[in-house]
C-alpha cells in the first residue's frame, strides 16, 4: 500500500540550489533512510515530506488513509511539566522511561537540557504512532536523526521500536548500526541529485563506489573521444570556419577539463602545526565529583592519560561522562582529589554545546579570528574540511546545522591542540566526515578522549573505555567498546539464568495445582504434553550446544588476552564472544525452561 509519493521536489538556498527532481514513493513496510553531505537540504527534505515546509516544485501526495507522524517543531517551554507535555498516557510514559526521562514526569519543560528535549519531542512521536498493530500499516514516521542524546540501551531499545513498525519509516541518521538494522533502501543526496539504493548501509557504500568506478570510466571514454576528434581537426586544412574552430575549442575544453570528482576529495590533517607533548599529560588521583549536596557522580577515580592514549568514556545518560571530560580538561574542579596537567598540554574540546558563532561573521573570518586577517594558511585548512572558496566567503547564517558543527570542529583543531576531548562528535556529522575522522584520528600525534553512544565510532576509534555506571564509577577496561559490551551481555545473561533458577526453585516448593497452573501459563496450551523420553531428548541436546558454546567462549576467551594491545584483533574477537554470550544465554533459558517442564511432569 502507497502512504506517501513525491514526485519532481526542489529546493534551494539563498545562493545556491539544495536538490532538484527528487523523486520517491514510500509504501507500507519501507525502511527508507536520508543521507548525504552537511547542507544537501536532508532535513529541508523530510519537512517537505512531513507537510511543514511547502517544495519550490513538485508535489507530495498522500495516500488514502495514510497518516504522518514527525518530531514536532515547537514544544511549550512555559510551565508545563514535562508529564503534561508528553500528554499523560502509559504508552508515553513507558518510552520515557526507555529514553532515560522515568520518574521525572513532575520536572519543569524548561529546566531540561537539549538533549532531554529531543528525546520528549521523540517519545511523543513513537507514542503518536502507537504499538506494532494492524493500525500501525498507515503510519509514515519521520525521524531526523534520532538517536542524538540517547544512550547505548536507548539505541538498541529504538532499533527494535522501528523495526517493529508495521507502517513506514523515513529517517535521518549518521549511526551505522541504526541504517543497517533497520533500513531497507537508502536516498542519497548527492550535489542536487538524489540516488536510491536498495538494501542497508554496506550495500549503499557498495553501489556508491560502483557510480563512481561507472562515472569515472565513462568521463575516461568521452575524453578519448574528444582526443580523437581535435586530432582529427587539427589535421584539417587551414581555411578552417568559425564553426570548426569552435568544435576545436570545445574538444580542447574537454580534453583539458577535469571530470566530475566525488563531492568530497583530499585528506583532513588534524596534525597540523601540532607540538609535541612531555611526558606528563593528565593524571586524576582520587577524582570525585557531585553538584551541591547532591549525589556522587563518580568518587575515587585514578587515571593516567598517556600522550598517545585512544580512550573511551562510556556508560547511560546522566552518570558523569561529560562532567568527567570537563575535568580532564580542566573546566571544572572537581569536589574532590587532585588533577595534573602536564605543561606542555595544549587542550582542545569539542563538546555538545559547541561554541557560540556570529552569524554576520563570514566562515573564513571566524577561522582567523578578529585580531588578523585570513590568510592561505586558513583557506588551506578551510578546504581539508570541505569548505570550497565560496563556502568560505558566506557568513554562518547561510550554513546548516550539520555545516556549522563542522565549523565548530574546524575551530577546535585550528588551535592546534594535542589533547583532544571529544563530548557527543558525531551528532549532526554526515556520513563522510565521520568516515574520514576515524580514520584520521588514527593518525593523530596527540591523545584523545571520546564521550560516545555512537557504536560504530567507538569500535573503530579507541583502544580501552572508562566505563562510568552504578557498579564501576571510573574503572579502565581493555579492549575497547566491543570488550564493554561483551562483558555486560554476559552480565545480563548471568541475570537471566538467576532470575530463571529462581523460578524453577518456586516452581519445586510450590504446591502441585500451582505448580500446573503456573506451567500451563508460560507454556501455553498445547494439544499434548511432551513424553519424559522426548524430554530427556531435548534437554541433552541442549546440554550438548551448551558444552560447544562454553568451549568456544573459553578458546575466544584466551584469544582476548593473546591479542594483547592489537585494536583490530580485539575488536573482532570482541564480537565473536558477544555472540556466543548472547547463544549460550538463550540456549541456557531453553535447557532451564526443559528442566522446569520435565521436573512439573515428574510430580
Amino acid at each position: 500500500m502507497i502512504l506517501l509519493d513525491a514526485a519532481g521536489l526542489s529546493a534551494s538556498r539563498p545562493g545556491r540550489p539544495l536538490f532538484t527532481d527528487v523523486s520517491v514513493t514510500v509504501g507500507s513496510g519501507d525502511r527508507l533512510a536520508v543521507v548525504g553531505l552537511n547542507g544537501c537540504g536532508k532535513s529541508t527534505l523530510l519537512r517537505q515530506l512531513a507537510g511543514l515546509e511547502e517544495p519550490e516544485a513538485g508535489v507530495v501526495r498522500r495516500g488514502r488513509g495514510a497518516r504522518v507522524v514527525a518530531l514536532p517543531q515547537t514544544l511549550d517551554l512555559g510551565m508545563t511539566t514535562l508529564a503534561e507535555a508528553a500528554g499523560g498516557s502509559w504508552e508515553v510514559a513507558s518510552i520515557l522511561d526507555r529514553l532515560g526521562l522515568g520518574g521525572r514526569g513532575g520536572v519543569p519543560v524548561g529546566s531540561l537540557s537539549g538533549g532531554e528535549l529531543k528525546r520528549l519531542v521523540l517519545a511523543k512521536a513513537l507514542a503518536e504512532v502507537g504499538p506494532s498493530n494492524e493500525s500501525g500499516r498507515h503510519v509514515v514516521l519521520l525521524l531526523d536523526e534520532p538517536t542524538n542524546h540517547l544512550d547505548i540501551d536507548a539505541i538498541a531499545w529504538l532499533e527494535e521500536r522501528l523495526a517493529a513498525h508495521r507502517g513506514a519509516l523515513v529517517l535521518v541518521s549518521h549511526d551505522r548500526h541504526l541504517l543497517d538494522r533497520v533500513t531497507t533502501r537508502i536516498l542519497e543526496l548527492d550535489r542536487g541529485r538524489a540516488h536510491v539504493h536498495s538494501g542497508g548501509y554496506a550495500s549503499y557504500l557498495e553501489a556508491r563506489a560502483e557510480r563512481v568506478e561507472r562515472s569515472a570510466k565513462q568521463e575516461a571514454v568521452r575524453r578519448n573521444l574528444a582526443r580523437s576528434e581535435l586530432a582529427w581537426l587539427r589535421r584539417g586544412a587551414p581555411a578552417r570556419t568559425r564553426k570548426a574552430k569552435a568544435r576545436i575549442d570545445t574538444a580542447t575544453a574537454i580534453v583539458e577539463g577535469r571530470p566530475e570528482r566525488e563531492a568530497r576529495e583530499g585528506e583532513l590533517d588534524l596534525s597540523f602545526g601540532t607540538k609535541r607533548l612531555g611526558d606528563t599529560v593528565v593524571e586524576l588521583r582520587g577524582v570525585g565529583h557531585r553538584f551541591g549536596e547532591g549525589p556522587w557522580l563518580f568518587r575515587g577515580v585514578d587515571f593516567v592519560l598517556d600522550g598517545r592514549e585512544r580512550l573511551g568514556v562510556v556508560g547511560p545518560n546522566g552518570v558523569g561522562k561529560s562532567t568527567l571530560l570537563d575535568v580532564l580538561a580542566g573546566r571544572l574542579v572537581p569536589a574532590e582529589g587532585d588533577v595534573v596537567v602536564g605543561s606542555t598540554v595544549a587542550v582542545g574540546m569539542f563538546d555538545q554545546r559547541g561554541r557560540e558563532l556570529d552569524p554576520a561573521v563570514r566562515v573564513e573570518d571566524a577561522v582567523a579570528g578578529p585580531s588578523r586577517r585570513p590568510d592561505w594558511e586558513d583557506a588551506r585548512f578551510l578546504e581539508r574540511f570541505w569548505f570550497d572558496a565560496d563556502a568560505q566567503r558566506a557568513p554562518i547564517a547561510m550554513l546548516s546545522g550539520g555545516e556549522r558543527r563542522r565549523l565548530q570542529l574546524v575551530l577546535t583543531l585550528r588551535a592546534k591542540p594535542n589533547v583532544l576531548f571529544l563530548d557527543e562528535p558525531t551528532n549532526d556529522l554526515d556520513l563522510d566526515t565521520l568516515r574520514v575522522l576515524e580514520d584520521e584520528l588514527e593518525r593523530w600525534p596527540g591523545a584523545v578522549v571520546v564521550v560516545s553512544h555512537d557504536r560504530a565510532f567507538l569500535e573503530r576509534t579507541v583502544s580501552d573505555v572508562l566505563v562510568i555506571d552504578e557498579d564501576h564509577p571510573g574503572r579502565r577496561l581493555p579492549g575497547g567498546y566491543a570488550a564493554w559490551e561483551t562483558a555486560r551481555r554476559a552480565r545480563r545473561a548471568r541475570g537471566r539464568a538467576v532470575a530463571t533458577r529462581s523460578s524453577v526453585a518456586a516452581a519445586k516448593g510450590a504446591p502441585r495445582e500451582g505448580r500446573r497452573r503456573g506451567e500451563i501459563q508460560r507454556r501455553g496450551a498445547r494439544p499434548a504434553r511432551r513424553s519424559p523420553s522426548t524430554l530427556r531428548h531435548l534437554i541433552r541436546e541442549a546440554e550438548k550446544e551448551l558444552a560447544t558454546l562454553e568451549g568456544m567462549r573459553g578458546r575466544l576467551a584466551d584469544d582476548l588476552v593473546d591479542a594483547g594491545a592489537d585494536r583490530d584483533a580485539l575488536a573482532s574477537i570482541g564480537t565473536e564472544l558477544a555472540a556466543v554470550e548472547a547463544q549460550l544465554a538463550d540456549v541456557e533459558q531453553r535447557w532451564l525452561a526443559l528442566a522446569v517442564e520435565a521436573e512439573t511432569d515428574h510430580h
